[in-house]
């Protein structure tokens, strides 16, 4: 063995041996997390990751296609799947966690002091970041600690005074450390017991612990929830805990709710009013985007084909700079340009005037399309370049020959020959424009908003800032709502497409 193909080696196994050490822990982690199935399949992975780099001479093309197959799992299979299972919950805002999280945050969120508890001396102690109380029993003098998580615990500890100031594994905080992180500490409620009925305790001070009780009452076998009024609160199978008048405690917990999402984004009159229109809008401004720019840029290939046409080189050039600058630039000056206060547009070119281009509804979808116009004709304009020079001369010498001229030179020998040869193209960029988040986000946020609505919509948003407004932005956010309209673009876009290649013979042209 060479001295090269050593090293070679040696980097190998000291690669595979990081792998290996990050994949088990990451097993380990997952494990703890009660998750079977992906801990198997950690292993499984990894294991077959080593028998593809120690093989020799047997898996040498597999060695090239592990890698950017790995990367195809974790970034485009694991988040189509992840957003179909969202698309079945009711994940959101108000339903996060687990049923054990939610109970365990609404009594941590109703606690009231007890009058007649008992002083706890107490040391606030840290492990790693992760706050806990350090609890001397002033019954008994017996330590305790525990931390938001984790309910106290009995220790071995250090006193001093009759206080317990440390404990082995615990860092000990300072005066100065605790007025530091007193907004912390003041707001830390560690659980009395196991049972979440029993109470936690708090300190508003750093060094004295009262014990707290919550106003709720949680009755594991029942299912049920009951405040100091004396209302039950029931687990009716929403991912909630509701009264019998329909009032609702939050937060709640996730659960799989079928095809739930999908229903009420077809029959909810709140959200399938603004799904038709903003759907509506997004394929006017994907059609009219895509013929648009092929219109403008076909019509400029032609004009610079012409043979009187001179200084062609330089007028190319120039019709390709909105091309070259990058796009989110353009977007965000053309969006200063059509202020109405103060904009390039009104005060400049139109002395002055109030022309409200981006906060009239009609007036802002004309101006989407015309900044999309911009940034959109110079690729179609290159393409239709390629494509005309491309067409054979003899063609249209032979129509010219046959007395075809202009108009209907144009119409039947050179759009056909175009138009298959840009299909693909145009395909491509309907669904660019189906899904052009950039330009409606950085132009107007989606303005004007619609408030006829209570979802956070505007009259310009397409189905993919829609989707982004509803898992991310307002007060209540609704990632199963938003995973069930990424589905219903997806498929939507898919769809077009199937049917658009399918009535298009580009792609067997392609595999001829």
């Amino acid at each position: 063995m060479t001295r090269s193909s050593l090293l070679a080696l040696v980097v190998k196994i000291v690669l595979l041996a990081f792998i290996d050490a990050v994949a088990v822990y990451a097993a380990f982690f997952v494990l703890l997390q009660g998750n079977l199935v992906a801990t198997v399949a950690i292993l499984v992975v990894t294991a077959l990751i080593n028998v593809v780099y120690l093989a020799r001479r047997r898996f040498l093309p597999a060695k090239y296609l592990t890698p950017g197959l790995l990367f195809l799992a974790v970034f485009q299979i694991f988040v189509l799947l992840y957003t179909g299972y969202v698309g079945f919950t009711n994940y959101g805002t108000g339903h996060n966690g687990s049923k054990e999280q939610a109970v365990s945050s609404l009594l941590a969120s109703s606690l009231v002091r007890v009058e007649d508890s008992p002083t706890y001396p107490v040391t606030v102690v840290d492990r790693l970041g992760q706050l806990g109380l350090l609890i001397t029993d002033p019954e008994d003098d017996t330590a305790y600690v525990g931390t938001a998580d984790e309910p106290l615990t009995e220790v071995d500890a250090e006193f001093e005074n009759g206080k317990a100031v440390s404990t082995a594994g615990w860092t000990s905080l300072t005066f100065q450390q605790v007025i530091a992180r007193t907004a912390e500490i003041t707001e830390l409620a560690v659980p009395f017991s196991d049972d979440p009925n029993d109470g936690a305790l708090r300190t508003p001070d750093g060094s004295s612990a009262y014990r707290y009780l919550s106003t709720l009452e949680y009755d594991e076998s029942a299912g049920t929830m009951t405040d100091d009024r004396g209302v039950v609160y029931s687990d009716i199978g929403t991912g909630a805990f509701v009264a019998e008048n329909g009032e609702e405690l939050r937060p709640g917990w996730q659960i799989t709710v079928g095809g739930d999402n999908f229903v009420r984004a077809l029959t909810e009159s709140s959200i399938r009013g603004p799904l038709l229109y903003v759907t509506a809008w997004t394929f006017a401004f994907a059609i009219g985007s895509v013929v648009l720019c092929f219109a403008l840029g076909l019509l400029l290939a032609l004009t610079f084909e012409h043979a009187r046409m001179r200084g062609v080189r330089y007028y190319r050039l120039l019709m390709i700079l909105p091309y070259a600058f990058p796009a989110f630039l353009s977007i965000l000056v053309w969006g200063g340009m059509m202020n109405e206060s103060f904009g390039f547009l009104n005060q400049v070119v139109f002395g002055g005037a109030d022309i409200p281009w981006l906060s009239d509804p009609t007036l802002a979808k004309v101006s989407v399309l015309l900044v999309n116009l911009w940034l959109g004709f110079p690729y179609m304009f290159l393409i239709c370049t390629g494509a005309l020079q491309a067409i054979p001369g003899e063609l249209t010498e032979a129509a010219r020959v046959d007395g075809a001229r202009g108009w209907n030179l144009f119409r039947h020998i050179k759009l056909p020959l175009l138009l298959s040869t840009t299909a693909p193209v145009l395909i491509a960029s309907f669904a660019f424009n189906f899904n052009n988040f950039n330009l409606v986000y950085l132009l107007n946020n989606g303005g004007p908003r619609d408030t006829t609505t209570s979802l956070p919509v505007g009259h310009t948003d397409l189905l993919i800032s829609m989707v982004y407004k509803v898992a991310f932005t307002g007060q209540n956010r609704d990632y199963g709502l938003a995973s069930a309209f990424s589905i219903l673009i997806f498929v939507i876009v898919a769809g077009i497409a199937i049917f658009s290649f399918s009535r298009t013979r580009a792609l067997e042209d392609i595999q001829r």
